[in-house]
């Protein structure tokens, strides 16, 4: 049976998730976790991405993309495919890092896209790795927040454009 048809158009926003194969480890440590934001920064600029959200967990990420050019297939292809052949090199393995297709559920920009980007800075505290989303270092959290820098191809704006100040989106998060 063929995989169906991904749905892309200029404009869309995706919550986008990627496994590691059997469930293992796609960050070894913060190394692999650097790298594959140099990666996300590059395939984001060439792709014409906008990237709302994003965590870096250790067996999968989360990002919540815009796809202005209606791109996702071909730029999943790069940040997948570029980081793994990064990473098979710098851990002399071979083969698949990823287990089969991403998935990528499209977004309205309204109520969901905030449940979305909730949910993702959250994958850390849910899973247990931290108390508080600012405790995790691989998230967009701390950057919204106003904790670290935003990293260029991080679009806050629009996330913080919901909330009449920074506090109010501290308080969403953590209800």
């Amino acid at each position: 049976m063929a995989r169906p048809l991904r749905i892309e158009y200029p404009g869309a926003l995706y919550h986008v998730m990627a496994r590691g194969n059997n469930k293992q480890e796609i960050f070894l440590g913060d190394r692999d976790r650097v790298q594959f934001l140099r990666n996300l920064q590059h395939c984001t600029s060439f792709h014409n991405l906008v990237i709302h959200a994003y965590c870096l967990m250790g067996n999968h990420y989360h990002l919540l993309i815009e796809t202005p050019d209606g791109n996702l297939s071909k730029a999943m292809r790069d940040i997948n495919g570029n980081y793994t052949q990064w990473f098979n090199s710098h851990h002399e393995q071979v083969g698949h890092l990823f287990q089969g297709r991403y998935k990528a559920f499209l977004v309205e920009k309204d109520l969901y896209f905030m449940e979305v980007s909730r949910y993702i800075v959250n994958n850390p505290v849910e899973a247990g790795l931290v108390d508080h989303p600012q405790d995790w270092q691989w998230s967009n959290y701390r950057s919204v927040v106003g904790l670290n820098l935003t990293p260029d191809f991080l679009e806050t704006n629009f996330t913080l454009d919901h909330f009449s100040s920074e506090g109010d989106y501290q308080s969403f998060v953590e209800e």
